[in-house]
């Protein structure tokens, strides 16, 4: 096959003719714009000289006449130089809006004012009438030519939607204010949504009755319900971004009730511009918006200020609060940031995520476990952490119920091995992140995780009591001689403050029960819930990640700092939120089944100890309970029993080891703790008010 070079060229060059023509389709506008405005120019005048005289042409006096007739062609020429100064003829009159309305009144006023003094003064006098009937119809005839294109295309699209209304899903919008306005507009204006607002609800009695672009507002929150039945509503969204958390959850809690799809703009802080405030800027209801809790504020000076320029560990750094920790550490401006984790894929994950977002960062990404004494001391003796934020451990209760041995040589033992790797490389503050199942605990993790709160109070007393050399390292290999010993220390006594920070269950953690729920609501349930009345605290990722940070900047040694929760949550209620807000009705569209407390889990968890007491910080959502009293002698030689028992797998004894070393331990069993006491009402109280 043969190709012509002439025919292709030839193709190419009829290809760009018909190209640039397309482009230049405006250039074409312009033409038929300059030709119309010299004609109006012309007739706005004339049309103002006939009206004078009672619309009759015979009546005209001939000197005005030809004054008219002389004056004419000027005029156009100035009209069309005007108009080309004021960029009038570059306009995209489809989105023409007040910019293009402003530069056409101004320049129809210099042209109103030319007119009147190269008349008068060149020509003769003209009527008082002449003037400005001539101007203001040279105005309308300017604005109507060019507004005329867009005034089409709005009606065609009205007529468009007014057809598409029999197919689209019906809206209720809630909020009258500006935010609600933009997303009005912003339906009408959307060609790819197939969404219409019937109806607008907003708590402003001044503006009941009233319209806002042709849409009623019928009434306010307590008419949600009625109008929702009344106008058929499918979708509801929440266009109020300056609510509060309580404000935003009393609407949604009202909203759930029906099965309408729920959307919601974010808060305030979320929206940096009116240009945000779109219908692509709603966003699903979380259940997070219905715990109707103020957003957790932490003090970023204070926590800016105790990171800089300081080389920070994270262990367990690629889970869920260790990921956070190190995304809001790399926010400030650490020297150094090292993420330790066992698990190669989340480690990688959050490495490649950090380093794409702070490419200054000095970040070390190194994988290994807590357990492993001589990989963790080779770290500590290389990086020289300044500060460690120990999050990495067994997590899930079910699991280490079944492999209890795991928990105590993951949590407890490799929390020891930690912290005295910390204490004997120079760290200056060591934050263990525990959680609130461990005051009196019913299952092995939080026993375990008792039992790393005992282990850096332990290390916080020794230290203070300059006894470091109590603190022997456990291993299980004679063997291991890089670990450097207290009796080898000759630096200066070590100064590391060790410190706990106790919270409850984070909203969208790896394996926590909300993905669990979207996932069976979205296979159609059931939902399993273990009991109607089970209780748990809730808080979201970033809230504690920023907590435990600023946490750390109150440290003096030996604390447990307590996070404040807010109001605890029936689990039965969260999963019937999740489905209202999915659209569908519990019981009805999908099942919610009861499986039963399962191993070690308790109804509902504590926050302190009742031997605990209570002090407050600078920040009202962080308390510092009182350190419980214990033999730290006799805790610190039961720890090696532990962890050979742990070690060796003895499961049939483990149990009664931990319960011997931690005296508020009692094993639930198989079938939970259905335990209801004061501090069980007091929770349900706050959860169903």
């Amino acid at each position: 096959m043969m190709i012509d070079g002439n025919n292709i060229s030839s193709c190419v060059h009829s290809a760009g003719k018909k190209r640039r023509r397309f482009l230049e389709h405006w250039k074409l506008v312009s033409v038929f714009l300059i030709l119309y405005d010299m004609v109006a120019s012309a007739a706005a005048y004339f049309v103002a000289l006939w009206f004078r005289f009672d619309c009759r042409y015979s009546e005209i006096p001939r000197a005005l006449l030809f004054a008219w007739i002389k004056f004419a062609p000027i005029f156009a020429l100035v009209t069309v130089g005007v108009l080309w100064i004021f960029r009038l003829y570059k306009s995209i009159w489809r989105f023409a809006s007040f910019v293009e309305l402003k530069w056409i009144t101004l320049s129809s006023l210099i042209l109103g004012i030319f007119h009147f003094l190269f008349v008068t003064f060149v020509f003769c006098r003209m009527p008082i009438s002449y003037y400005f009937i001539g101007a203001a119809l040279h105005f309308v005839l300017i604005l109507f030519i060019r507004f005329a294109y867009r005034f089409v295309l709005l009606e065609r699209k009205k007529h468009i939607r007014s057809h598409q209304k029999a197919t689209a899903s019906r809206v209720m919008l809630i909020g009258a204010g500006a935010a609600g306005q933009l997303i009005l507009r912003d339906l009408h204006n959307a060609k790819e949504v197939n969404e219409c607002v019937c109806c607008i609800i907003d708590d402003n009695k001044n503006k009941w009755g009233r319209f806002i672009d042709g849409i009623p507002v019928v009434g306010g929150r307590d008419d949600i319900l009625l109008n929702v039945e009344k106008y058929r509503i499918e979708k509801i969204f929440l266009a109020i971004p300056s609510l509060t958390a309580e404000q935003r959850r009393d609407l949604l809690d009202i909203c759930k009730e029906t099965t309408c799809e729920l959307k919601n703009l974010p808060g305030v802080y979320g929206l940096l511009s009116d240009d945000n405030v779109t219908v692509k800027a709603m966003k699903d209801v979380a259940v997070e918006d219905l715990l109707g809790r103020a957003p957790v504020k932490v003090n970023m000076e204070e926590i800016y200020s105790f990171i800089a320029d300081k080389v920070i560990m994270v262990t367990g750094g690629g889970g869920s609060i260790g990921s956070e920790l190190c995304r809001q550490i790399a926010k400030h401006n650490p020297k150094q940031l090292i993420v330790f984790d066992i698990y190669e894929n989340n480690a990688h994950a959050i490495g490649l995520e950090l380093r794409d977002k702070y490419p200054q960062l000095d970040l070390e990404v190194l994988i290994g476990s807590v357990r492993d004494s001589k990989r963790i001391n080779q770290v500590f003796a290389k990086y020289k952490p300044d500060v460690v934020y120990h999050a990495a451990a067994h997590k899930h209760v079910p699991l280490m119920e079944d492999s209890p041995c795991e928990s105590i040589k993951n949590n407890a033992i490799g929390t020891y091995k930690t912290a005295y790797a910390a204490m004997m490389n120079g760290c200056k503050r060591f934050v263990l992140i525990s959680t609130d199942k461990a005051v009196n605990p019913t299952n092995i993790m939080g026993a375990s995780k008792r039992l790393c709160e005992m282990i850096i109070q332990s290390f916080d007393r020794k230290i203070r009591d300059g006894r470091i050399e109590d603190l022997s390292p456990i291993r299980l290999h004679a063997d291991d001689s890089d670990i450097v010993t207290a009796e080898a220390f000759t630096g200066s006594a070590p100064k590391t403050e060790f410190v706990a920070v106790r919270f409850g269950n984070v909203l969208g953690s790896n394996g926590s029960v909300v993905p669990r729920f979207k996932e069976q609501i979205a296979k159609g349930g059931p939902v399993t819930v273990t009991h109607p009345d089970i209780i748990r605290y809730f808080m979201t990722i970033p809230e504690a990640a920023s907590l435990v940070l600023q946490a750390g900047t109150y440290a003096d040694g030996g604390e447990i700092f307590v996070l404040d929760m807010g109001a605890p949550v029936k689990i039965d209620t969260l999963a019937r939120n999740l489905i209202r807000l999915s659209g569908l009705t519990p019981d009805v569209d999908i099942k919610i089944q009861y499986t039963g407390l399962r191993a070690g889990e308790k109804l509902y968890e504590e926050k302190l100890m009742a031997e605990e007491g209570m002090r407050t910080t600078p920040n009202k959502l962080i308390h510092i309970g009182s350190p419980i009293a214990f033999d730290t002698d006799e805790f610190l030689a039961q720890l090696p029993q532990l962890m050979t028992a742990a070690y060796e797998g003895e499961e049939s004894t483990i149990r009664e080891l931990v319960s011997s070393v931690v005296p508020t331990y009692h094993p639930a069993g198989e079938h939970g703790s259905e335990y209801k006491g004061e501090a069980y009402e007091n929770q349900m109280a706050a959860a169903t008010k």
